[in-house]
């Protein structure tokens, strides 16, 4: 069976045959876009795709902070789909090497199908999205995942897709920029940077798990927890004009926060060859560094826990979802004192090499944004560190019961399951995972 060199070589030989460019450009060159003279909203001509406007959010609880923000507002549900097939008895997935303009190297592994409403009843007068019949009802299938998920709370206004695996129970036609891998092949394939996109980590999340050893909360006990954060905080957002936004200034290649802090929006002009359009314009959001997601680890009894943390975002549907231990971008709290800067962001920055059990840099969705990078981690702590009774709005739970929240929409964000899928890829991988799975 073809290794991950052999995988990786081939998406080598996909990004040659192709060709793709992308060029930072003005926001007088957008082409279908423009700003909109009242509110200086940025909107496609089509009145489709998506729009970029200003959010205001004021959140009530034991830290209150009001902020405003450019947004991104896509309120159409697009799909995710990994299609599967058995070969031989063992369960693969077909995989897509596809391009997308914000990806630091391009071309990444993608699901199956990857797109928009917009896309896939072609708003764009492209071609066709390939495998779309396997999760549309066109073709008989089984269904293994269907799950509503969201996309970055920080970036996205209520922004949700369609997470889904389907088992095919005939034949499948094949296409050269598709490939079959297992479970074991992804799994080595995670450990690599820039390798298996966002999107396709968000759907391998939501794979259906066969339970796991004894918690230090039992299942219920998790839920009435969530539950619990979610009455506790108080979230009001509105949607404002993005030209009024306080903070935030705009020039003619980007608009910025006056700090230079948080992110940009800017312009791209995009030739990809093997897409349904093979040439446009677009908006990106763009941040100005890495940002670090990371989950601390311990083991109670035997039994491997992660930290998970009730997070709040503007861009939520339900107010709070559980993110990792840490999810920041270091450079936004430079300037601020060390008792306001993120619950254990030192400990994993700066964490002894012996003591990180998994660490690469994944790129966030790369089309919509441009050069966002995480580096994913798990670090493993003793008690002094990380307390059995951590801090408020954390909470241990097993990565049994992480696969069990993300069969229900809105309990896991989207880093959460990215982060949940290297969990996976660690227990596949053997002994280096031995740490997480017992």
């Amino acid at each position: 069976m073809p290794g991950v060199a052999d995988v990786r070589a081939w998406l080598g030989e996909r990004r040659d045959a192709t060709r793709f460019q992308v060029g930072r450009i003005p926001f007088a060159e957008l082409d279908g876009w423009s700003f909109d003279g009242p509110t200086g909203n940025l909107v496609h001509d089509s009145g489709r795709f998506f729009t970029v406007e200003g959010l205001r959010v004021s959140i009530d609880g034991d830290r209150p902070r009001e902020w405003q923000q450019p947004i991104i507002c896509q309120f159409e549900v697009g799909i995710l789909g990994i299609l599967a097939k058995r070969f031989d008895g063992v369960l693969h997935f077909l995989m897509q090497a596809k391009m997308e303009p914000g990806n630091p190297n391009l071309l990444q592994l993608s699901p199956t199908v990857q797109a928009t409403r917009s896309n896939y009843t072609k708003v764009h007068r492209g071609a066709s999205v390939r495998y779309l019949e396997y999760f549309t009802g066109g073709e008989p299938v089984r269904v293994l995942a269907d799950v509503l998920q969201s996309e970055h709370g920080a970036w996205f206004c209520r922004k949700r897709n369609r997470n889904m695996i389907v088992e095919a129970t005939g034949d499948v036609p094949e296409h050269e920029d598709f490939r079959w891998l297992t479970l074991g092949q992804l799994a080595g394939l995670l450990h690599l940077d820039n390798v298996v996109n966002m999107d396709a980590r968000s759907v391998l999340a939501c794979m259906p798990g066969a339970g796991g050893p004894t918690a230090l909360h039992s299942d219920v006990e998790l839920r009435s927890w969530i539950a619990a954060e979610r009455s506790r905080h108080i979230v009001t957002t509105e949607r404002v004009p993005r030209a009024g936004l306080r903070h935030w200034v705009q020039g003619p290649w980007s608009i910025d926060h006056e700090e230079r802090r948080h992110f940009r929006v800017v312009a791209v002009s995009v030739r990809a060859g093997n897409r349904e359009v093979t040439r446009w314009t677009q908006p990106l959001f763009e941040p100005y560094e890495t940002g670090i997601v990371a989950y601390v680890t311990r083991t109670f009894e035997g039994v491997p826990h992660v930290l998970a943390r009730a997070r709040v975002e503007g861009g939520f549907l339900d107010t709070v979802e559980l993110g990792p231990t840490v999810q920041a971008i270091p450079g936004n709290y430079a300037h601020v004192p060390a008792s306001e800067r993120p619950a254990f962001i030192d400990l994993v920055s700066s964490a002894d090499p012996s003591r990180v059990r998994y660490s690469a840099v994944h790129s966030e969705e790369g089309g919509r944004f441009l050069n966002a990078e995480s580096r994913y981690m798990v670090v493993e702590a003793d008690e002094d560190e990380a307390p059995i009774d951590p801090p408020a709005g954390f909470r241990w739970v097993t990565p049994g019961q992480l696969t069990m929240l993300a069969q229900h929409s809105h309990y896991l964000n989207v880093q959460a399951r990215s982060l949940l899928a290297c969990l996976n890829a660690m227990a596949a991988r053997g002994a280096a995972g031995a740490a997480l799975t017992p």
